[in-house]
C-alpha cells in the first residue's frame, strides 16, 4: 500500500480537453491525498489572472488586532501559534513570521484572547488590553520536572499511538460540524512567488466516529500566477483544500496509519510538555529498518490523561531519491528527471467544551527538476495551508448539493479569479500573509489598477 500525499506530474501543454481528462483521470487512479502537481511546456498567459471582483457579501462590522507572537528569551518569531476568543469559536493562526491579525465582531467588547503554543505557557489577554496596531505578545518555555515525567510515562509507545487512534469516537467531536475555513496555496520558484491562491471554504464535518468523507464548498476564492517566473514550465495543484484537510489524521488515519501499517514504525518517547496544563507525551516514531517503501517519521503529541492527540508534526522518508520520484511522478516530458526533495505534514486540534476537532494544517513539497543540456536546475516548493476560523453545530446533517460541491481533484487556480481590493475577505479570520507574498499581492493590485486604468488587460 502507498502512503504517498502527493503526485507530480509533467506533461506536454494540451489543448486537446480529451487527453486532459485522461490524464486527470490517471491521477486520480494514483490520488491519495489529493495532492497533484500539472507542468506545461510552453504554457500562454491566463487572461483571467486580471479579472476583478466585486464582494456580493454584505459584511458584518468588525474590528481588526493585529501584532506578533514571540519568544520572550530569544524575540524569535513563534509560527502557527493559535490566537482565539475564549467562550467562542473565533480564532486565526499567526504565519511564518509570527504575525498574526485577529478578526472580533463589534459587538463583542469584553472577552479573554489565548494563545496557545507547543512547549510554551498559554497566555490570556483581556480584549481590552489589545490595541488594533502592533500588539507583541510573548511567550514563555513550559519546563517539566524530571521526575514528573519520569513517573507518569507508559512503557509502551507503539499501545499509546493504537490507543490514541481507537478513542477518536470518545475524544473529538460526534456531530456534524459546519466549519469556515480560510486556504492558501503557494508555489515558489527558489524564493519567488509564482503562483498564489486563496480561498474561504465551508466544510461539512461530519463526526469523527463515521466513515463517511468531509463534503467541502467553495464560498470565495482569488488567485494569481506569474508565468514569467516560469521559462517554459506552469505548475498547477489538484486537490485545493482537501490536500490541507487529510492531514487531519484522526478523521482519515489510512492515510499514514491503518492497523496493518503501524507495525512498519517504531515508536519512542521524547521529551514531554505542557500545554494548557496539560502533560503531552511527545511520541517519536520512524519506519522500521528493512521496510523498503518510503513512509514516514515525526512526532506525535499526545494529552497524558484523556489519550488524544493534538499535532502532530512528520515528514516522508525520502532517502532513496529513485523510490520518491517513483511515488509522485506519473508522467514527464522525456528530456527531464524530477525528484522531491523535502515533504512535509503538520495538523493541529483545538478543544471545545471537552471535544476536540481539526483546526490548523498545513503541506510542504519541495523538488527539483533537472533538465538535459542544461547547466542548473530548478528548485520549485509547494506549500498549502488551512485554518477554521469558525464552526458550529450542524445537528440536521445539511451537506451541499452534489453539484455544488468541490471535487477532490479541483485546480483552485482554474477555479479563482485575480486579486482585487484589499477587503475582499471581509470580516473573515484569515491567515496572516508572509511579506515576500503581501509585497506579490500588493504588486498584483498595482498591475490590476494600472491595467484598469488603460481599459484592458495584462499579465500579472
Amino acid at each position: 500500500m502507498s502512503f504517498n500525499k502527493f503526485v507530480v506530474t509533467l506533461i506536454s501543454l494540451v489543448s486537446n480537453n480529451k487527453r486532459m481528462k485522461q490524464i486527470i483521470s490517471l491521477s486520480k487512479k494514483s490520488f491519495f491525498m489529493g495532492l497533484f502537481l500539472m507542468f506545461m511546456i510552453g504554457v500562454h498567459y491566463d487572461s483571467t489572472a486580471a479579472i476583478y471582483f466585486q464582494d456580493d457579501l454584505q459584511k458584518t462590522s468588525f474590528k481588526q488586532y493585529k501584532g506578533e507572537v514571540l519568544d520572550k528569551d530569544s524575540r524569535k518569531p513563534l509560527v502557527f501559534a493559535t490566537l482565539s476568543l475564549e467562550g467562542t469559536n473565533i480564532s486565526t493562526i499567526s504565519n511564518t513570521e509570527g504575525e498574526f491579525a485577529l478578526k472580533i465582531p463589534t459587538n463583542i467588547s469584553e472577552g479573554n484572547v489565548l494563545i496557545s503554543f507547543l512547549g510554551y505557557k498559554t497566555r490570556t489577554i483581556p480584549l481590552t488590553d489589545l490595541t488594533n496596531g502592533n500588539n507583541k505578545i510573548f511567550m514563555e518555555v513550559s519546563a517539566l520536572e524530571l521526575t514528573e515525567v519520569n513517573l507518569t510515562i507508559p512503557k509502551d509507545a507503539g499501545n499509546l499511538v493504537r490507543e490514541t487512534l481507537k478513542k477518536k469516537g470518545d475524544n473529538y467531536f460526534d456531530d456534524p460540524t459546519l466549519m469556515t475555513a480560510f486556504y492558501r496555496e503557494t508555489i515558489k520558484k527558489r524564493r519567488k512567488n509564482i503562483s498564489l491562491s486563496e480561498a474561504v471554504v465551508n466544510i461539512y464535518k461530519t463526526p469523527y466516529n463515521s466513515d463517511r468523507k468531509d463534503a467541502v464548498k467553495l464560498y470565495k476564492a482569488r488567485k494569481s500566477t506569474d508565468y514569467s517566473k516560469l521559462d517554459t514550465v506552469a505548475l498547477k495543484l489538484q486537490g485545493g483544500p482537501f490536500n490541507a484537510l487529510f492531514v487531519d489524521i484522526m478523521k482519515y488515519p489510512e492515510y499514514i496509519f491503518t492497523e496493518a501499517s503501524l507495525d512498519n514504525y517504531d515508536f519512542s518517547f521524547d521529551r514531554s510538555t505542557r500545554v494548557n496544563n496539560k502533560l503531552l507525551y511527545v511520541v517519536s516514531f520512524k519506519q522500521r529498518a528493512g521496510i523498503q517503501e518510503p513512509l514516514y517519521q515525526g512526532k506525535l503529541f499526545i494529552d497524558a490523561d484523556r489519550k488524544i492527540l493534538t499535532s502532530a508534526i512528520y515528514t516522508l522518508n525520502i532517502t532513496d531519491k529513485e523510490k520518491a520520484a517513483r511515488l509522485f511522478v506519473r508522467k514527464k516530458p522525456a528530456k527531464a528527471s524530477v525528484w522531491p526533495t523535502e515533504v512535509a505534514y503538520r495538523v493541529d486540534y483545538r478543544e471545545k467544551d471537552g471535544k476536540w476537532y481539526y483546526g490548523y494544517s498545513n503541506v510542504l513539497l519541495e523538488f527539483k527538476v533537472d533538465w538535459d543540456k542544461k547547466l542548473f536546475n530548478s528548485v520549485y516548493s509547494m506549500t498549502c495551508e488551512m485554518a477554521v476560523t469558525d464552526w458550529e453545530k450542524n445537528i440536521d446533517g445539511t451537506t451541499p448539493k452534489y453539484k455544488d460541491r468541490m471535487r477532490s481533484s479541483i485546480i483552485l487556480n482554474d477555479e479563482a479569479v485575480g486579486f482585487a481590493d484589499p477587503d475582499f475577505w471581509g470580516e473573515y479570520n484569515i491567515i496572516e500573509p508572509e511579506k515576500s507574498i503581501e509585497s506579490a499581492i500588493k504588486k498584483i493590485q498595482r498591475q490590476l489598477r494600472r491595467s484598469k486604468n488603460q481599459g484592458g488587460t495584462s499579465a500579472p
